[in-house]
Parts: C-alpha cells; sequence; structure tokens
C-alpha cells in the first residue's frame, strides 16, 4: 500500500530514485529535497561556476536552483532525468545572469562616460551628442526607486558581490537580488524607449 507522502515507502529515502525522491518533496516529504541536493548540488554549482567565473554569485546561483525547484519546478521526470533537468536549468538562469550583467555594465558605462565628460573639454558636436546621452542615462535612473538606484550604484561603482550588499544594508540576499533584477529590467526598457 502505497504513503500519500512518499515516492516510494518500502525503500528508504537515500535509496530511492530521483523521480521517487520528486515524487515524495511534492507530496510533502521535505527531506527529499536534502537528499536531491546533496547528489546534485556539485554539478549545479560547477555549471554555474563554469558559466559566471565567480564562486559567490555561482553559490547564489546554485541556491536559486533548488529554491526554484521546491516551489514546483516544470521537471516532469517522463521527459528526462532530473539531473538533466537540473543542468539545463543552471545553464539558462546562468546565461540569463549574464547577460543582465553585460546589459548593466553597458548602461552603467555610459552613465560613466556622461559623467566623465563633464571634466573634459569636447568638440561642440560630440558635446552635444554626449549631453543627450548622459540625459537618457539620467532619465532612466530616476525612474529607479532610490533602492534600486543605490544597489545598483553599490554593485557597478563599488564593485560589490549581492552578499555583500545585503550585509551593508542589513537587509534579506532575496530583497537584494530582486530589487537589482527589477531596477535592470526597468532600465533598459527605459533606454530601449529612448533609443529604439
Amino acid at each position: 500500500m502505497k504513503s500519500e507522502h512518499s515516492g516510494n515507502p518500502a525503500i528508504p529515502l537515500a535509496s530511492q530514485t530521483d523521480a521517487e525522491l520528486f515524487l515524495a518533496l511534492k507530496n510533502g516529504q521535505t527531506a527529499a529535497l536534502g537528499i536531491i541536493y546533496d547528489r546534485h548540488a556539485g554539478l549545479v554549482y560547477g555549471i554555474a561556476l563554469n558559466a559566471l567565473g565567480n564562486s559567490q554569485e555561482a553559490e547564489d546561483l546554485t541556491q536559486d536552483i533548488f529554491l526554484t525547484f521546491t516551489r514546483g519546478a516544470s521537471y516532469d521526470p517522463k521527459r528526462g532525468s532530473l539531473r538533466t533537468f537540473l543542468a539545463i536549468l543552471t545553464r539558462s538562469r546562468a546565461i540569463d545572469r549574464l547577460r543582465s550583467r553585460n546589459s548593466a555594465r553597458e548602461v552603467l558605462k555610459r552613465w560613466r562616460r556622461s559623467e566623465e565628460y563633464d571634466a573634459t573639454p569636447n568638440a561642440p558636436l560630440e558635446h552635444a551628442f554626449q549631453n543627450e546621452q548622459s540625459q537618457e542615462v539620467s532619465t532612466a535612473l530616476a525612474q529607479l526607486s532610490d533602492s534600486q538606484q543605490q544597489i545598483l550604484k553599490m554593485a557597478y561603482y563599488e564593485g560589490l558581490s549581492q552578499s555583500e550588499i545585503a550585509e551593508r544594508l542589513a537587509i534579506p540576499l532575496g530583497t537584494v537580488k530582486a530589487r537589482a533584477r527589477r531596477g535592470l529590467l526597468k532600465l533598459r526598457q527605459t533606454l530601449a524607449r529612448f533609443t529604439g
């Protein structure tokens, strides 16, 4: 007779397959997550580190992947192995983070250039072009909340990691990540309107 709270009650959790552990986790048996984590965290971390090149970011992404998984990820054991699912999910999320990071760097480089230009003499035409870019970036940044601006400046001007920002501001890491992500998306959308 099958229990409603386990993948396969006749077998100890540690001996169950990934598919059985997934079923047990879906049915509320949270101990299954620890076993899944132990089996696959090394793979997830390795892919994240290889893609992101930063151990702190790789740790953050590893944590995010397993949080996503516990919150009802779209894994279907009939379609493939959990290992493959986690590898694809990790690679996809790492690429998203790299794109977001590169986009933010470009925006902030433009912002820095526009601030630096005030200190250097330029030809009138170049001055007008840089002034227009500076106004676009300043307008886009002004549309962000104060907390989003603060987090982005700390990340890209001071070079702080999200964990360091969370510690310095005494707020949860998840809050820092959410504000940074929303801020970058809004910045990208606003600047796209100016250039598009």
